[in-house]
């Protein structure tokens, strides 16, 4: 426990929380005056006190964390966390000083963001060390650090790796779209709303990943970014100013014995080249899947000569993969066996 409290200690001090705010007026235009209530941030109060409203007329609406990396004031969050482009984002330190804080770069597939303080001081910040999540064990010790209901800053909840490589389908809210995030780490250290982008460390006091997501109506259980994903993202930013993450330009749906049978598809697994119904298509256009030679209701069986399953889908080859490599697919069309050389591009 001695070993644990040291540890946390250490760590605190980069871990910030993070405030999302926006024009009073802005915030009225979005919501009808019967939601304000659902606000986190008890917004039908401000018109009465106004203790919410900063000088600047500036609301908090929402929350979150992250972790200093750099002592040059460089921060790790997840991309939902600062989603809103019209939005200001403030960084709260443990010392309870305020830095107004800029987006440097989001990844669009891993749900991270990378975010810089805003500053002339040039003073030093304290930033944690990060790990190898490739190394985690199932059953392993971890702790969650995060501001938790945007209200409880600092807070600490142990657990351990509960699952590794998991996929989820996640939503911010009811407004927007669904995305697949696989690589998951899962975890049983209590991960609650304003969790998100704070740290999930080690028992040496290691960033091994990013707390991303909760299952709702369920209890202990948590998700998170392994922080490898997180380290080339950095790394990629240090070298061209940006993430840069590649694009095939395919939209295809897994296949399993199920699917085979209903569709009479020549394979029980792979992924068939297929939109979700009109007007989206298979094949977007002018992506390298396009320039490749694709075509709709194609069967993509292995990639550079590994056999797709459900444990490893096209997803999760492209996320070892960079801008200009080659991916090699066996495809099956009608009666043939083709292989498809694909020169991967860059995502917007």
């Amino acid at each position: 426990m001695i070993h644990i409290t040291k540890m946390i200690k250490k760590v605190l001090p980069s871990v910030v929380s993070i405030v999302v705010s926006k024009k009073l007026e802005e915030v009225e235009k979005e919501l009808p005056a019967e939601l304000f209530s659902l606000l986190p941030f008890s917004v039908p109060d401000l018109k009465n006190n106004g203790q919410k409203i900063d000088s600047r007329g500036m609301v908090q609406i929402d929350g979150g964390s992250g972790f200093i990396v750099d002592p040059a004031g460089i921060i790790l969050t997840n991309k939902h966390v600062v989603s809103d482009v019209s939005a200001e984002y403030t960084i709260i330190t443990s010392d309870n000083k305020k830095y107004l804080a800029e987006i440097i770069a989001c990844d669009p597939i891993d749900d991270v963001a990378i975010l810089k303080i805003k500053s002339t001081d040039k003073q030093k910040l304290p930033f944690v060390k990060l790990g190898d999540s490739s190394k985690l064990e199932l059953g392993q010790t971890v702790l969650a650090i995060g501001n938790v209901l945007g209200i409880f800053q600092n807070t600490v909840s142990k657990g351990i790796v509960s699952g590794l490589s998991r996929a989820i389908n996640a939503q911010t809210d009811s407004g927007t779209p669904a995305q697949e995030l696989r690589g998951l780490i899962q975890t049983d250290a209590a991960i609650n709303p304003g969790n998100s982008g704070g740290p999930l460390i080690n028992e040496n006091g290691e960033v091994i990943a990013i707390n991303a997501a909760i299952v709702s109506g369920a209890q202990n259980i948590g998700f998170a970014i392994p922080i490898n994903a997180a380290k080339r993202d950095l790394s990629d930013v240090k070298k061209y100013g940006k993430v840069k993450r590649p694009l095939l330009g395919l939209r295809y749906i897994n296949i399993d014995a199920e699917l085979q049978r209903k569709l009479d598809l020549p394979s029980d697994y792979g992924a068939l080249v297929a939109g979700k119904g009109e007007p989206l298509q298979g094949i977007i256009l002018g992506t390298p899947a396009a320039k490749a030679g694709f075509e709709e209701g194609d069967v993509i069986t292995e990639c550079n000569g590994e056999k797709l399953s459900e444990c490893k889908t096209i997803q999760d080859f492209l996320e070892k993969l960079n801008v200009g490599d080659t991916l090699k697919m066996k495809v099956l069309r009608k009666e043939k066996e083709l292989e498809i050389k694909v020169v991967l591009g860059e995502r917007k």
